[in-house]
Order: C-alpha cells, then sequence, then structure tokens
C-alpha cells in the first residue's frame, strides 16, 4: 500500500514542464483547477447573498446587477491571481505592465474612467437613487436607473436622458427626494395699486387653503407673502406644499387657474406693465403745426 502511495506521489509531482525556475507537476495543476473551481463557487455564493439581502432591502435590479458584477470581477481577479502564483508566474512584472497600460489607457479614456470611479461612488454612497426626482443643469429629472458608467432618467415631458455619472459627482444637483419628498410651489402675481389689499391676501389664502386641500401636506401649512412694490404692481407670493415635486407642473397649473378665477370673479384686477408718455408744451406745439387744419 505504501509502495502504491509513494508511486503515486512520484507520478504527480514529476515535472512536466517548468515556469521560470518553477517545476509544474499534475498535482500542481490539479491545485490550480481547485482553485479556479473554488473561486466561482465563491463568486457564485457571494453574488446570491448579496442579491438576496439587497431585495429584501427593495434595491432595483440595475443597482443590484452593477453591484453583483463588482463582487463577480474582484473575486475572479482575486482568485487568478492565486492560481497563477501557484503556477509560478511573478504577478510582480504583470502589475508593472498592467500599471503603465493602465496610465495609457486613463490618459486616452479619462471621460469613461471618471465616469465609473463616479458610478462606484454613487452606488456606495446612495445619496442619490433610481425613483429620486433631481434638478440637474436646470433640468427636472427622475432617475430610473443607474449603471455604473451613465444613470437613465426622464423628464417631465417624457424625455429619456443618458446622464453621465460624473455629472452627477461634480456638478451641484438638488435632489428634491433625499430626506423626503416635499416639494414647495411658488407663484407670484401682480395686483395694481389701487386694489384692496386686505381683499386681495383674503382671496389669495381662501385659494390656496382649498388648492393645499387636494394637493398639500397636512403638517405643512400653505403661505401668503407680499413681496415687492413693484414699478406696475404690488406682488405677492401664494405658496403651497405638495407630497411628490414631480407632480410639480400640475399643481402650479392648477393654483395659476385657482388664482385667475379668483380675481376675475372678485374683479381685482391682475396688473401689466403701462407707459405713461408726457409731452412737452414746445413739442405739442410742433406736433400741431405738422397736423393738417383740417384733420384737426
Amino acid at each position: 500500500m505504501e509502495e502504491l502511495v509513494e508511486s503515486a506521489r512520484s507520478i504527480t509531482g514529476a515535472p512536466i514542464f517548468h515556469i521560470a525556475d518553477k517545476a509544474v507537476s499534475i498535482s500542481t495543476l490539479v491545485g490550480v483547477l481547485l482553485i479556479v473551481i473554488a473561486t466561482i463557487i465563491t463568486s457564485r455564493v457571494l453574488r446570491g447573498a448579496v442579491k438576496r439581502a439587497m431585495m429584501r432591502r427593495g434595491g432595483r435590479e440595475g443597482t443590484v446587477g452593477t453591484i453583483n458584477g463588482l463582487i463577480h470581477y474582484a473575486v475572479l481577479i482575486t482568485g487568478f491571481g492565486v492560481a497563477l502564483e501557484t503556477l509560478g508566474i511573478d504577478l510582480t512584472a504583470l502589475f508593472a505592465a498592467g500599471a503603465i497600460f493602465a496610465i495609457g489607457l486613463g490618459f486616452a479614456m479619462q471621460s469613461i474612467a471618471q465616469n465609473f470611479v463616479a458610478g462606484v461612488i454613487l452606488l456606495t454612497e446612495r445619496a442619490i437613487k433610481p425613483g429620486d426626482v433631481l434638478e440637474v443643469e436646470g433640468k427636472i429629472v427622475k432617475v430610473l436607473d443607474m449603471g455604473i458608467r451613465a444613470s437613465i432618467a426622464q423628464t417631465p415631458d417624457g424625455d429619456d436622458l443618458i446622464i453621465p455619472n460624473a455629472i452627477l459627482i461634480q456638478t451641484t444637483v438638488k435632489n428634491y427626494t433625499l430626506r423626503d419628498s416635499a416639494y414647495r410651489i411658488r407663484v407670484s402675481v401682480g395686483v395694481v395699486y389701487a386694489s384692496d389689499m386686505q381683499a386681495v391676501k383674503a382671496i389669495l389664502l381662501e385659494v390656496v387653503e382649498r388648492v393645499s386641500a387636494k394637493w398639500g401636506i397636512k403638517d405643512k401649512q400653505p403661505q401668503i407673502l407680499m413681496t415687492a412694490f413693484g414699478d406696475n404692481a404690488v406682488t405677492w407670493d401664494a405658496a403651497i406644499w405638495i407630497d411628490d415635486p414631480w407632480r410639480l407642473r400640475p399643481a402650479q397649473s392648477e393654483l395659476h387657474e385657482a388664482i385667475w378665477w379668483a380675481f376675475n370673479e372678485k374683479r381685482v384686477v391682475i396688473a401689466f406693465p403701462q407707459v405713461d408718455v408726457h409731452l412737452d408744451a414746445p413739442v405739442v406745439e410742433s406736433l400741431k403745426r405738422l397736423v393738417p387744419k383740417e384733420a384737426a
């Protein structure tokens, strides 16, 4: 029996070929194969565990897939690195060559690298999530999906935007749903100076209370403010809170309409720019001379 074991050891331990100064035997190849298999199994188990954990917490398919992809590549790189070291391949030279290649690739693909890193940061910090309503570069958008390079968003008009992740990291972004979904709508309206301002305020209060009952949030009260004495009008602001910033446009439209009809019913005049022209007496006399007597 011992002879068979020694014979098997001599066979499996016999060098088949050499890599650099290291001899590679059957046992070495078997060990490498086992490492590769263990790497693949470990990656599959980790990805399954992460997916189940994230789905229980309400994670989206796109986010889960991205994180699983990062885990898969990280495990594969680690496992294959161990396997290559087992074979006797010196990874130091490979890492040096890889570093040089990475520098060149970084200069050539700087934008892609920036967006990739930005995507990792966004997925890690979770300051922006699918479903959030943002203001990006002056546009109101809703985030539909977040990838490792770019995020997909939609405008209120239904346009789909592909936003590079670097923009979401490097510029100031308003997230209207970061902590809560409360959003205040403000409508400005100007009335003529001859208006009864107490009556104007009462009308606006009645309007915002009625509209707020449909669109508003119970614990946030509407507000009426006199904001400016303009050239042609006294300006008032009417503000209400809504529970979903994505419904900004229809709610704002309803508030505008309600103010218009209320002012129309109470005969409150909404101001508009007017210009009074006063002519000096010599100018008036000159104009009179230019007009034919028959026309005068």
